[in-house]
């Protein structure tokens, strides 16, 4: 199975499954001297962590180990080795699906490529094996800190419940991330009429990048913004990315949707901070499509391994939506490309000093 890797300079290998001992990431190309505990990493996993109000019932502690690349407190420039083990796991919830495909889940997929597939909560193909990302977009956090970039993410949209940004210091302040306090509420109250009902929702997560510096990304092949929606679009409940106007600016005037350039930057910011591949010293804005969770308590139709038709009602420990806990997982895929591109032999002005 390849494709565990993310990154060319800045490189991140995750590993682990649902229900195996433990998952984690071997980060590769990381700057020395930079200043890493496991305490900066936990607080990123808190955010995305199980068992809390309006998650899953799965109680992970989720608890870091740094193995490797730290000594004295600072990066070293060798791999970095990070470890999250699995407490709380209950296969025994699995094993009547294990011979029957799940709807909306990788089940049927992953078998007709590799001739397998892991049936303890999906192996590999669970949103469990985010926690790794999460864990290593924390360490991308600190190089880029030093950088002065820095990479924020909230709810703007929970099922039917749509909101603008109205105070990003809200993000922390309530279960569902949203930097609107009063969308917040509404959110937090359409996920519990979810549960009761016993199905799912989606919503859009949005990302901003602030203090990127002009000049990170390629203009063909290698755009900042086709590698951001790439990164984004490799977790496995979003099926959507849009760059500042996004979807927008198809009925937008184009001299409404130009960014005018001005002393200071530009006058807007249309383009979400991208231009030719390239980025404009402008703040990165990326909105993200969640899916709902394909576990839902409702009765569904699907087929068994030999073709045989039935139905099946997900039961065990599922969320009601990815959202909350996707967020901190959209910021950190952010982040690791963002670290990534700093580390490339452009802009001409790098900031970066080994």
């Amino acid at each position: 199975m390849a494709g565990n890797s993310f990154g060319r300079i800045f490189r991140v290998m995750t590993w682990g499954e649902s229900h195996g001992p433990a998952l984690g990431a071997v980060i590769d190309g990381c700057p020395p001297g930079i200043a890493l505990s496991e305490a900066d990493i936990q607080t990123d996993l808190e955010r995305r962590r199980p068992g809390k109000k309006l998650t899953t019932a799965r109680k992970e502690p989720d608890r870091v180990r740094i193995l490797s690349g730290v000594f004295e407190g600072l990066t070293t420039g060798t791999p970095i080795s990070l470890m999250i083990e699995n407490t709380d796991v209950r296969s025994r919830d699995y094993e009547a699906l294990k011979d029957l495909y799940r709807p909306g889940h990788a089940d049927r997929t992953y078998e007709q490529k590799y001739g397998l597939r892991d049936w303890r909560g999906g192996g590999r193909s669970s949103g469990r094996e985010t926690v790794a990302r999460v864990a290593a977009g924390a360490v991308a956090r600190k190089f880029l800190a030093r950088e002065g970039i820095h990479v924020r993410a909230g709810t703007i949209a929970l099922g039917t419940v749509r909101c603008e940004p109205t105070d990003w210091q809200e993000v922390l302040n309530n279960p569902v991330f949203c930097p609107n306090p009063e969308a917040a509420k509404a959110m937090e109250e359409h996920l519990k009429e979810m549960k009761a009902g016993g199905d799912s929702i989606g919503g859009v997560v949005l990302v901003v990048a602030s203090g990127c510096p002009a000049g990170l990304g390629e203009p063909v092949f290698d755009k900042l913004d086709a590698r951001l929606a790439s990164a984004l679009m490799s977790i496995g409940a979003v099926k959507g990315v849009e760059i500042g106007a996004g979807f927008r600016a198809a009925s937008m005037l184009g001299s409404l949707h130009n960014d005018p350039p001005t002393a200071q930057g530009y006058a807007s910011n249309n383009a979400g901070g991208v231009l030719g591949g390239i980025s404009t010293g402008m703040d990165l804005v990326v909105k993200v499509a969640v899916k709902p969770i394909p576990s839902v308590a409702v009765p569904q139709k699907t087929v068994t391994r030999d073709g045989s038709e039935t139905t099946v009602r997900m039961e065990g420990r599922h969320d009601v939506s990815a959202i909350p806990r996707i967020v901190p997982v959209c910021e950190a895929m952010v982040l690791l490309t963002l670290a990534d591109f700093m580390l490339h032999p452009y802009p001409y002005r790098l900031r970066y000093h080994p």
